[in-house]
């Protein structure tokens, strides 16, 4: 029994120390992660989609939480000294995953700034076209409270990529919900 007993003590040990290890680890790469993704998949997408802007979006940036409880990241784009526009990444399931994009919006105007893929896992040479400005080009200066479809709408699809297509503008259309929900918290930050 006592055998037994001193196994059970050990594993338990074991799987403590390795949970408490495996934990540490998150915690330490975690902001780590987060930084790595800022500047080599959001940061190129953002800056495509703004061009020239007068300030830095990036150390700007601020966190909103939603009704929902889900956390926003929301980068404002500033012309003249004024806000110009933000910018907000949403993600979709596509063919082969998740497709994540990031989407300007003018905020003086109400129209899509324009869009830049952020992440994907489509089919090379097919799905993968929703990067191409062929495609991502159509959403620049579309009204935020226009109905975008990719079928049979506004957007035309990529042809044989109609799932991944239809998840570029899924994202989109989930961006401009948050902006909408956020407009008012957005404008009283950054004017």
């Amino acid at each position: 029994m006592s055998g037994f007993v001193r196994m059970i003590l050990v594993l338990s040990l074991f799987c403590g120390l390795s949970g408490f290890a495996l934990a540490l680890v998150r915690h330490t790469t975690t902001p780590l992660i987060e930084i790595q993704v800022l500047t080599f998949v959001q940061k190129p997408a953002i800056e495509s989609v703004f061009g020239a802007i007068e300030n830095n979006p990036f150390t700007e940036r601020e966190k909103f939480t939603l009704p929902d409880g889900k956390s926003v990241t929301v980068f404002p784009a500033k012309r003249g000294g004024k806000l110009y526009g933000v910018a907000l990444e949403e993600f979709s399931k596509g063919y082969a995953g998740d497709v994540g994009v990031i989407v300007g919006i003018n905020t003086q105007n109400s129209k899509l700034i324009g869009i830049g893929v952020t992440t994907m896992k489509e089919t090379p040479g097919l799905g993968t076209l929703i990067a191409a400005p062929k495609f991502s080009n159509q959403f620049k200066g579309a009204p935020l409270e226009t109905a975008l479809r990719a079928r049979g709408g506004t957007i035309d699809a990529i042809s044989g990529a109609t799932i991944s297509s239809v998840a570029v503008v899924e994202s989109v259309r989930k961006a401009v919900t948050v902006y909408e929900q956020l407009k008012g918290e957005i404008a009283s930050v950054w004017q």
